[in-house]
């Protein structure tokens, strides 16, 4: 037996709904003999009559009743298939993985993911807040579609930015230098520093040594940290001075002052892989830029 062509399918619901070949033939927009040639095909290879057709008309024939469900069904999920096919090549479904940079995740998770899933709310969504390391290599190997991070500074990556903020000098609660209301890196040269490892993320330090050179000085560093967590609380605890995003304040607001320092600002950006075609990141890329375009993402989380 072989297995009948959707077209046929949809010619048989046709008939066995209108009860005559001429108005089938009429509603479907072919010729009244293309369809009865196309019927007889269909009874043909199923090996069954499905019609009784005589000069009182056509009528069901008891095999033809039981198959006009089933046809109806096939006909039904072919449907639903395209749909649901088309539906995935805009974007509407389908699946993202998505990384946040620990530092920013606090604030910068929520909004994106709420936003996203109003908008299409069929595609499944998964996040992690990650160290930058994890993120960057989470990207290259596809256990991520985007990312959410900080200027990584390599070159395989496409980005765009979403926002750009001050960075400030952090200091200890009460520490002299708090009372200004700007400051220059040159003026924190004789300070005690805390500062991430420089194993976490080479790239970065490597422009933070150009940014102290700049400055005029090498920084006395007097303890490392794993995260921004950390050194917030080094801070906090009279251990040292770091230099943050100001947006890191929403981490922690107690033991420690943030001052803005002149002509410095960093960048938060999406990254993802330029090869990476999966029609729901482009969608997730225009949510998030007309995100970025009305809300300030470093006080909406």
């Amino acid at each position: 037996m072989r297995v009948p062509e959707l077209r046929q399918l949809r010619y048989f619901v046709a008939v066995a709904e209108e009860l005559s070949v001429t108005n089938a033939a009429a509603r479907l927009g072919i010729a009244q003999q293309s369809l009865s040639q196309q019927l007889t095909a269909l009874e043909r290879a199923m090996g069954v009559r499905l019609f009784d057709r005589d000069t009182r008309g056509t009528r069901l024939t008891e095999v033809g009743a039981q198959f006009l469900p089933e046809a109806r069904a096939v006909i039904a999920r072919a449907e639903q298939a395209v749909r649901q096919v088309q539906r995935a090549a805009r974007g509407e479904t389908g699946r993202l993985r998505l990384a946040f940079l620990a530092s920013t995740a606090n604030y910068l998770l929520p909004p994106i993911v709420r936003a996203f899933r109003e908008r299409y709310p069929d595609v499944e969504l998964s996040t992690e807040d990650v160290s930058i390391g994890g993120l960057v290599t989470g990207l290259r190997s596809g256990r991520y579609d985007a990312g959410f991070t900080r200027p990584p500074l390599v070159d395989d990556l496409t980005s765009r930015t979403l926002l750009t903020e001050r960075v400030c000098a952090v200091l200890p609660a009460g520490h002299p230098l708090a009372r200004r209301d700007r400051l220059t890196l040159a003026d924190l040269a004789d300070e005690p520093w805390v500062l991430t490892e420089r194993a976490s993320w080479p790239p970065w330090h490597l422009k933070y040594d150009e940014d102290f050179r700049a400055a005029g000085f090498e920084p006395q560093i007097v303890q490392r940290a794993s995260s921004v967590q950390n050194l917030l609380g080094l801070v906090a605890a009279g251990i040292g001075v770091t230099r943050l995003a100001e947006s890191a304040n929403s981490i922690r607001r107690s033991g420690v002052e943030f001052v803005p320092l002149d002509g410095d600002s960093a960048r938060t950006e999406v990254v993802w892989l330029p090869q990476m075609e999966k029609p729901a990141l482009r969608r997730l890329l225009e949510v998030v830029a007309e995100l970025a375009a009305s809300t300030d993402l470093t006080r909406s989380g």
